[in-house]
């Protein structure tokens, strides 16, 4: 028996000197229908080929995944998350919908993970790769702690985390997550992703509805805001950009980063939240 390519399709074909392909042949009356599988085609590059193995990975993975090549391997991704300091901290609000394209895979995703007491990373884009390296992340932040008797700074964790993926760079991770905490400097905020990308700020918004995210941040966003409006602000950015985000919604986790270390605040529905700022006021015209 053996598979043969027809018209990109694959299907089972025999010949007289395959017997068992003639016995299964004999056994069933609708052979031939019940085999048109019209399976997709997958080819493999030969690894054999390379020149340098050490690059082999690399080089299948860029085969694979090559906007060029009709990638085989394209991961979809679709999430919405922030973090901004202000004066009495550091909120993290995040959407907890997993999405696969168009596929709606999970609604009660906690995409903000909890590395130790005093520091907290966000997930976007694979979540396996995020979960992962970020609990390792969390390892490697406690051994420090062993080592040097201190808390690790923010500053350390992020930089820590970057150097970890970027030995990965190429090889298909996919992250965008920010890492932010308490320590003896103050509050933290930093995102890092999967080319080794590093930068600190008082506000991001990482995900396929950030843009949405951020028209709500960039308009009501003050560091002097009270403790309540903060949460306001990011439970109503998260919300703005799941209502019109499809591949973002279903609840908003916030979180708030102190002196004390993070607290967890709520989870709220997307859809109630939707009700709730309908009813509100919508505020005049600029003249």
């Amino acid at each position: 028996m053996a598979l043969v390519n027809l018209n990109d399709v694959l299907s089972f074909t025999g010949n007289e000197e395959d017997s068992a392909f003639d016995d299964a042949k004999s056994s069933c009356m609708n052979f031939e229908t019940s085999l048109n599988f019209k399976l997709p085609t997958f080819s493999i590059q030969n690894l054999s080929d390379v020149s340098d193995i050490a690059t082999a990975p690399v080089d299948f993975l860029k085969q694979q995944m090559s906007n060029e090549n009709n990638s085989r391997i394209a991961i979809k991704k679709g999430t919405t998350t922030l973090a901004f300091v202000f004066q009495g901290g550091v909120i993290i609000a995040v959407d907890s919908r997993a999405t696969g394209g168009a596929y709606i895979a999970d609604g009660g995703v906690k995409k903000v993970i909890e590395i130790n007491p005093y520091l907290l990373g966000t997930m976007a884009g694979g979540a396996a790769d995020c979960m992962y390296w970020e609990r390792e992340l969390g390892r490697r932040c406690r051994l420090y702690e062993f080592r040097e008797k201190e808390r690790i700074t923010v500053s350390a964790a992020s930089k820590l985390l970057c150097n970890i993926v970027y030995g990965y760079k190429g090889m298909g991770l996919s992250m965008g997550t920010m890492v932010t905490g308490w320590d003896k400097t103050g509050p933290g905020l930093y995102y890092v992703d999967s080319d080794g990308q590093r930068l600190k700020s008082d506000l991001f918004s990482v995900g396929s509805g950030s843009t949405y995210a951020y028209g709500v941040l960039d308009s009501l966003y003050d560091y002097n805001m009270s403790v309540e409006d903060a949460i306001e602000l990011g439970t109503r950015a998260i919300y703005h950009a799941g209502h019109r985000d499809a591949y973002s919604g279903n609840t908003v986790n916030v979180y708030h980063m102190k002196k004390t270390g993070w607290e967890f605040i709520y989870n709220k529905d997307i859809n109630e939240l939707h009700y709730k700022y309908a009813a509100e006021a919508k505020p005049s015209t600029l003249s």
